[in-house]
């Protein structure tokens, strides 16, 4: 979580800043006019631009969740390149603006002063809005890429508050901070980040189909590098650096990190402050202890307020003006004009007030006499507009959000039953849907939305019992649509097509039957029975190296036996019983190693490398060659279910991972990377007999896993030297993450196949 707050922190911190000191800057204007009753204004024109900024971050979490996965891609992809726009045009913004700021908001303000409140409040509001919508746009842009959203606010939480902090101590001058050098500093830093985070989006877009390129890498350490490791974690995490990027996203990367680097220092050089020049006679003399008279008293005559400001406020708004050019100890107060005075009055009494002409101070007693023929004036509560800047945006946001998700077809109820399916269907609009099945029939069936002219399957639903209500979802793109329903013991009935028109693609699953995987379960069934019968033979030679007490011999062979059964892995639920006693673990048994039900390869092990006699180790060696018979000899018979294959894909691995490269079954020969290669092997047979399947079905995908069983493969040449392999735990801290970061990317990339090739009562 932390690797992904840096990012946000920083651009909480550097946005919240910015933002704060113009609030800041704002405020002390106001104050130093004595217009003290105008500062709800501003707060209510921040209040406003955050409630816009969360709105915004609204509105992009709900309408992406609601695309298909590849408009997701595009949508996260093209937003990721604003987010590096606005941020690049944010940091050269500040690195040019930062030392004339004040000047130009104080211009502002004075102007809005005079022109109302309304003025006032888009003025704050503008000037913190556009840092509130870079900051939504950040940090969605970064959740997104780090696939989580709490290291990202946290981060940004922290950012936010500390810049608050930090421009609380620059108002009140107990800091100073050269904010010039800050803003120079944590620029150069975005921009390394921002690169990034242009890499990530190009990635998105190329994995959404908007751009070419995705599967030409430039790069591509992933079977040298540990994706899970914490320092891969972190470089991805705030750089977004993966260990596999495209050409295009290294291109990218580099020439926007050159070419913008670049500009942003010969601009910082070009900015570099001169030395200071000789103050003007009129202020050169002016002191601390000049600026700190105290404040004009409400008895002095009107006219002193438009004297230069020497109260302690004043000294805090030169702080604020001092903290944006980062010479907090050179800048000089700065005089308020009568005429900032004036407007700000005029702007207090209301529109009346300022066209009417001076009037004599009036006597008390008789302003109370005349008060009866005054006209009354009723004030709006100050709670509206606060209220009102608030709730506009949320309302909007909630309409976005509602009118850019689509229309639920689960609006209308579609029957299923053993005679009628799809009743109440209608032609639903693109978009991803919801359809709520209900089961108005006798019989328990099984529900898929599919394409007529092909049988690809968009959405299923197993076992929509009778009576029974659940909701089916699915992405809709322009096609044609239909329900076939399945009930249990009956024919399958298919529902009246309907054409959906509209753009986008929906990726369908062509549905696999028994009859489709009958061919593949054959060649591997035969794979099976070769490797049984060999089996057979090398467990007989190795019981012989036992009986006649050879067993250096006899490790050699059992090292060869028991790659043999292991490349076996995907038949392993078919062996029944015949598992356990040719390959069972320990692990259970009542007395561990020691029990007597503790038989095959790993008992073996055990006692041929912890010293046991030739003697003691006859009866287990015995055991395991008659197991093996036996399995060559069952085997033919029994019942091998052919959707065991798609699911072995992925489990042998799994095995491999958990138990394999962890050292976790080792009994003392230390060659678990030797049965992981023998499972590696079992992995690529299957995937062989499954290959005219998949191909059709992901075209993509085959080339993908065949090049990272080629880099598992290749780690784990290097972990042995002939019939020597390395222990487990005796593999170098980097050599084990990279084979755990191989064997992880190779079963994600493998977690298709039992869907893609689910056998479907569809087909």
């Amino acid at each position: 979580m932390w690797d992904d707050a840096f990012p946000s922190f920083l651009i909480g911190l550097r946005e919240g800043l910015e933002g704060g000191l113009i609030v800041s800057i704002l405020i002390a204007t106001l104050v130093r006019a004595e217009a003290r009753s105008r500062l709800p204004q501003v707060w209510t024109g921040v209040l406003a631009a955050i409630a816009v900024a969360m709105s915004f971050g609204a509105v992009l979490t709900f309408t992406a969740a609601s695309l298909s996965a590849t408009a997701q891609e595009a949508f996260g992809g093209t937003l990721s390149v604003i987010a590096v726009a606005f941020v690049t045009a944010m940091v050269f913004w500040m690195r040019r603006s930062a030392r004339s700021l004040s000047g130009e908001l104080r211009e502002k303000v004075t102007g809005a002063l005079a022109m109302g409140s309304g003025m006032l409040v888009l003025t704050s509001f503008l000037a913190v809005g556009r840092e509130g919508l870079e900051t939504a746009l950040f940090l969605w842009t970064t959740a997104r890429a780090a696939g989580e959203s709490a290291g990202p606010l946290t981060g940004a939480a922290i950012g936010l508050v500390l810049a608050g902090g930090l421009c609380w101590g620059l108002y009140r001058r107990v800091l100073k901070i050269n904010l010039t050098r800050f803003f120079t500093a944590t620029g150069a830093v975005l921009i390394v980040i921002a690169a990034g985070v242009l890499g990530y989006g190009l990635r998105d877009l190329q994995e959404g189909g908007v751009l070419p390129g995705g599967t030409a890498y430039a790069v591509d350490l992933t079977g040298s590098v540990d994706a899970g490791s914490w320092y891969s974690t972190l470089v991805q995490g705030v750089f977004n650096l993966t260990p596999a990027m495209s050409w295009l996203q290294v291109v990218a990367y580099a020439a926007y990190l050159v070419v913008v680097m670049t500009l942003f220092v010969r601009g910082v050089r070009a900015t570099a402050p001169a030395a200071p020049a000789a103050k003007p006679a009129a202020t050169a003399g002016v002191s601390d202890a000049e600026t700190a008279e105290p404040a004009v008293s409400a008895s002095e005559p009107a006219a002193m307020t438009a004297e230069p400001a020497v109260s302690g406020v004043d000294s805090a708004v030169t702080a604020a003006e001092s903290a944006t050019t980062g010479e907090s100890d050179t800048v000089e107060p700065v005089p308020v004009s009568p005429a900032l005075v004036a407007a700000s009055a005029a702007a207090e009494a209301g529109p009346d007030a300022s066209a009417a002409p001076a009037q004599p101070v009036v006597d008390v007693s008789a302003a109370g006499r005349e008060s009866d023929a005054a006209p009354v004036v009723r004030r709006r509560p100050g709670w509206v507009i606060p209220v009102a800047v608030v709730a506009v945006p949320a309302v909007l946001a909630g309409l976005v959000v509602a009118l850019a998700r689509p229309k639920p077809a689960g609006d209308q109820t579609v029957a299923v039953s053993e005679t009628e399916c799809g009743k109440g269907f209608t032609a639903p609009e693109p978009g991803r849907q919801t359809f709520q099945m209900h089961n108005t029939g006798g019989k328990t069936s099984e529900v898929y939305l599919i394409d007529p002219s092909t049988g690809a399957v968009y959405g299923e639903i197993e076992g929509l019992a009778p009576g029974t209500t659940r909701d089916l979802v699915a992405t809709v793109a322009g096609g044609t649509y239909a329900w076939r329903c399945v009930p249990t013991d009956g024919k399958a009935v298919t529902s009246k097509a309907v054409r959906v028109s509209g753009g986008g693609a929906a990726k369908p699953v062509v549905p696999v039957s028994e009859q489709d995987l009958a061919a593949p379960l054959k060649a591997y069934k035969t794979y099976v029975e070769q490797g049984l019968a060999t089996l057979v033979t090398q467990t007989r030679a190795l019981d012989d190296d036992i009986e006649g007490g050879h067993l250096d011999r006899a490790r050699t062979d059992w090292l060869t036996a028991h790659r043999t059964y292991a490349s076996l892995g995907a038949a392993y639920g078919t062996f029944e019983d015949f598992d356990q006693t040719i390959d069972g673990r320990p692990d259970g048994l009542p007395n561990g190693v020691q029990d007597k039900d503790f038989t095959g390869f790993l008992r073996l092990e055990r006692g041929l490398w912890h010293g046991e006699s030739a003697k003691d180790l006859r009866a287990p060696a015995g055991q395991l060659a008659d197991a093996a018979a036996g399995l060559r000899k069952a085997f033919p018979a029994q019942d091998f279910d052919p959707g065991d294959l798609p699911l072995r894909a992925h489990e042998i691995l799994e095995n491999t991972l958990q138990f394999e490269l962890t050292g976790d079954t080792d009994q003392g020969s230390g060659t678990n990377l030797a049965t992981a290669d023998a499972n590696l092997a079992g992995t690529r047979e299957l995937l062989t007999v499954l290959q005219p399947l998949l191909t059709g079905r992901a075209p993509k995908l085959l080339p993908t896993v065949d090049a990272d069983i080629a880099r598992l493969q290749k780690l784990l040449d290097a972990a042995h030297d002939g019939t020597h392999w390395t222990p487990v735990d005796q593999l170098a801290a980097t050599d084990r993450q990279r084979l755990n970061g191989a064997t992880g990317q190779l079963l994600e990339d493998l977690a298709p196949v039992p869907d893609l090739l689910e056998i479907r009562k569809s087909a």
